[in-house]
């Protein structure tokens, strides 16, 4: 793969003109999933709804379905992250299921090494398990989650080493082991929206995923820093690159438009302190934000393709051209189900069908 040159994507709004992309190989597209709770909806349904996006995400060739950790936050539901993991990998047979992922200073690393060693266990072959710094909350749920101040994001890297060796075979006189866990073969991945992240990930020979999709500012550079300092490891004898994506996919560029405006207000609320259940879409989104706000909600969702399936084919051709990612993780939070998943077809049609141009071309 062609090491990343661009500095983030631009939204796309109407479809481009013919264009020549060059794509070593065409790339595995994963889902990332917050379980969103919409406007006069609870979480039950929510729950309901990503096992139903799982399984249509399984038919439409996706390889991977991860769910993130959030607390005290009223429109996600995938708070107790394994459990709903557990959820998603019963309901289906063949995509990958995992955390994207467990906020590790929210947890002892034994308890964690223990849940995903459970999962991996009902659920062999299937699993991943991605980690993150950020505390997924603020720093009173933070406080409640823990009863005690004592974790300590600065101790991030000994906790995953220590996580990572209860996967390991036990040694004879080991005094603690992960009891399901003790070695298995599970996956890891380091999460991060910064060079730290990247940094750890190349330290430990892991794979990497870089949340583009809402923190693109320093994009480029980790995934730079994460190639040339990447050490091979059991895990892993080559970097990987996972950025996310957020993809909103409709008919026409005029409907996507207005899908994305939830995802909008619903970022906008939560910068204004005021999270909530996502909202439904509006006819004209710039009415309802400050010319602040809509320089923020652009910048910091400028890794984002909203249109037509035209429009999204050659948005995420760019995209990958652009920044040389080894897997997409793809997300759109979208208010109403139904759309929500033609969405994530449109963008599979669209991979299958910039696998067959490349197949095609190589003839």
């Amino acid at each position: 793969m062609p090491g990343p040159d661009g500095h983030g994507f631009i939204r796309i709004r109407s479809s481009p003109g013919p264009t020549c992309y060059h794509i070593p190989a065409m790339i595995p597209f994963s889902v990332l999933d917050l379980s969103p709770i919409t406007q006069g909806s609870d979480a039950g349904q929510s729950l309901r709804n990503t096992l139903d996006l799982a399984r249509h995400a399984e038919r439409e060739g996706y390889r991977r379905y991860w769910l993130a950790e959030h607390h005290n936050m009223p429109g996600i539901a995938s708070a107790a992250t394994a459990v709903v993991i557990g959820h998603v990998a019963g309901g289906t047979a063949t995509i990958r299921v995992g955390a994207g992922g467990v906020m590790l200073p929210n947890h002892a690393p034994l308890v964690i090494a223990e849940q995903f060693g459970t999962l991996e266990s009902l659920y062999p072959g299937r699993i991943d398990l991605g980690l993150g710094r950020a505390p997924g909350s603020d720093q009173i749920t933070a406080h409640a989650l823990r009863r005690t101040l004592a974790g300590d994001v600065d101790a991030f890297p000994q906790d995953v080493v220590e996580l990572m060796s209860y996967f390991r075979p036990a040694a004879p006189e080991q005094k603690v082991r992960a009891v399901p866990g003790t070695g298995l073969n599970l996956p890891i991945w380091i999460l991060g929206s910064s060079l730290y992240g990247a940094q750890l990930a190349a330290m430990l020979g892991l794979p990497y995923a870089f949340a583009s999709h809402f923190a693109p500012d320093q994009m480029t550079q980790a995934v730079a820093l994460y190639r040339s300092r990447f050490r091979p490891s059991e895990q892993a004898a080559v970097p990987h690159v996972m950025l996310g994506l957020n993809v909103f996919a409709a008919p026409t560029d005029a409907e996507a438009a207005r899908l994305f405006t939830s995802h909008q207000q619903a970022f906008v609320n939560l910068r204004r302190g005021r999270p909530g259940p996502l909202p439904p879409p509006v006819d004209d989104i710039e009415a309802m934000l400050s010319p602040m706000e809509q320089a923020m909600v652009a910048h910091s969702l400028s890794c984002t393709i909203v249109g037509s399936p035209e429009t999204v084919r050659h948005g995420i051709a760019d995209f990958i051209a652009r920044t040389g990612a080894d897997e997409l993780m793809i997300t759109g939070q979208i208010f109403d189900h139904a759309s929500r998943l033609r969405s994530f077809a449109i963008a599979a049609e669209a991979r299958r069908e910039l696998a067959r141009a490349r197949t095609d071309t190589a003839k």
